[in-house]
């Protein structure tokens, strides 16, 4: 009996290590499903939303001329690219889901890389999902005009939930259900809907020149190609008068208004989240930046040839139809809508709308699927709730996704993404900032750490990144100090949940 028993005491301890790595092993891992074409999509896919269809209409009225409209759009490209030549290198280090973040954790540790999530889940993921979701609706309403935000379905205070708000938040419940059930699900609706789009930009860019280059605009826009100018306001209204802008006045403007192009192509980070789920990630992920940036950015440039072809930049706050209106004073900002109806005369704003539709849902799937890997990340070190580090059957972060659905539906409900959003354009640009500088950090504090890739002309290309950044957000702390300030004071809200989250892990 002694014996017996001693054999017991003995085996138990092998025995419980055995039933730990046997529960282990019975644990739904990320799968490695998607390959370089997939990812690509997903770079592409997530940029492109609503953006490029409306804010050259703000550009235009800020600087006032077809040079420097492109020079911003370039530049944004250029910039782009340069941040993501330089993810490339940090991707093939830490090939792990969650991306950016862990990028951060592993230079900086774990207080900046929990405030870059906290930024990431309250509004930079969860604000654009809400806000592109509305978009979705907005042009829904093309359609089925019960959709439309002006249809008020109840009212409580000063709160009106509106029909497209509704919408919306049924879009991305039916997006993070489809998320939910598997990578290959998420995967099929970019190809799909990120094809469609690409395709149908295209063949508008190949149209819009085709009829634009015979009409003469394109030339008369060429005229003052370089001088800048800012549209005249009173009392808050456009006047249709312009006046010209000195050299401060045009750096001021210039880096204001590359917020709109900034934000049209931004996102293209977020196929770093999904690392866990990449085919040789170490070599995908860096291509699949380079490549989706390339052809978004190329897209942009394109497009806005073909608006300069199709109609005046210049035109007045009370024209009627889109030759009189010209860029500047679109309809509603549309400066797609009113070069397509250049095209297809009535049916233009039918054709602009199901080509939104298509772009904003593609889009929004996208930024579904990803946001929520940061978050399993933050939760596999501590850093966010327990539950949000689960996989589930079909092994993606099911919790993950639903929680980002209720902070998105909560937003759409709440009317503010807006304002929330421009806070954080300040905040989002010091997190690349941040993550760009953990590259030097880490070739000093890990010089031996394998690196498949590095970026392309180092150091230059990454400090490019850095000052161009840098001056940007400099422009806008001067500028527009209160977003600013507001986007950090939302950011610093996350200190007391970070000690609350270290001290329950």
């Amino acid at each position: 009996m002694f014996f017996c028993g001693s054999i017991r005491a003995f085996m138990e301890p092998i025995n419980n290590d055995l039933t730990k790595f046997n529960k282990m092993s019975q644990t739904p891992d990320f799968k490695r499903s998607l390959g370089l074409i997939d990812a690509t999509m997903i770079v592409a896919g997530s940029m492109i939303g609503s953006g490029i269809f409306i804010v050259s209409a703000d550009i235009s009225r800020s600087v006032g001329s077809a040079g420097w409209l492109l020079f911003l759009w370039v530049l944004t490209g250029v910039i782009t690219a340069f941040a993501a030549l330089s993810y490339g290198e940090l991707a093939g280090m830490m090939p792990k889901a969650g991306g950016q973040f862990v990028y951060i954790q592993r230079a900086w540790g774990d207080f900046t890389a929990f405030l870059y999530g906290w930024s990431v889940f309250t509004v930079t993921q969860t604000g654009l999902i809400a806000a592109v979701a509305v978009a979705f609706a907005k042009y829904l309403a093309v359609f089925f005009p019960s959709c439309s935000p002006a249809n008020i379905i109840f009212t409580l205070g000063a709160l009106k939930i509106s029909a497209a708000q509704i919408v919306a938040i049924l879009c991305v419940i039916l997006l993070t259900f489809i998320n939910s059930r598997g990578i290959q699900n998420g995967k099929w609706i970019q190809l799909v809907f990120t094809s469609a789009k690409l395709l149908a930009l295209f063949l508008l860019i190949l149209i819009g020149l085709f009829v634009g280059l015979q009409s003469g605009i394109l030339k008369q826009n060429m005229q003052d190609f370089w001088k800048p100018m800012e549209a005249v306001q009173e009392g808050g209204k456009f006047t249709g008068l312009m006046k010209p802008l000195g050299t401060f006045g045009l750096i001021i403007a210039l880096g204001t208004t590359i917020i709109g192009p900034l934000f049209s192509s931004d996102a293209w980070n977020n196929v770093t989240f999904i690392a866990g789920e990449i085919k040789d990630p170490k070599r995908n992920i860096p291509r699949s930046l380079l490549l989706g940036t390339t052809i978004v950015t190329i897209l942009y440039i394109m497009t806005n040839i073909s608006y300069l072809s199709l109609i005046p930049l210049k035109g007045s706050p009370t024209g009627t139809d889109a030759l009189s209106q010209g860029i500047m004073f679109a309809a509603n900002d549309r400066v797609a809508t009113g070069a397509a109806a250049m095209i297809f005369g009535d049916t233009s704003v039918k054709i602009m709308a199901i080509l939104i539709i298509i772009s904003t849902f593609g889009c929004i799937s996208g930024l579904v699927l990803a946001g929520a890997r940061v978050y399993y990340a933050m939760a596999k070190d501590g850093l966010f709730f327990k539950q949000a580090g689960e996989l589930n059957d079909a092994g993606v972060p099911g919790k993950a996704l639903w929680l980002q659905c209720f902070w998105s539906s909560i937003l759409c409900l709440s009317g503010s993404y807006g304002a929330l959003l421009d806070y954080l354009i300040f905040t989002a640009l010091i997190f690349y900032i941040i993550t760009i500088v953990g590259i030097f950090i880490l070739r000093k504090t890990e010089p031996d750490a394998e690196r498949p890739y590095r970026v392309l002309g180092y150091p230059f290309i990454p400090i490019l990144y850095i000052f161009f950044a840098s001056a940007i957000s400099l422009i806008l702390l001067y500028s527009k100090t209160m977003n600013a300030g507001m986007g950090l004071l939302i950011v610093l809200l996350g200190i007391p949940f970070y000690y609350l989250m270290k001290k329950q892990a």
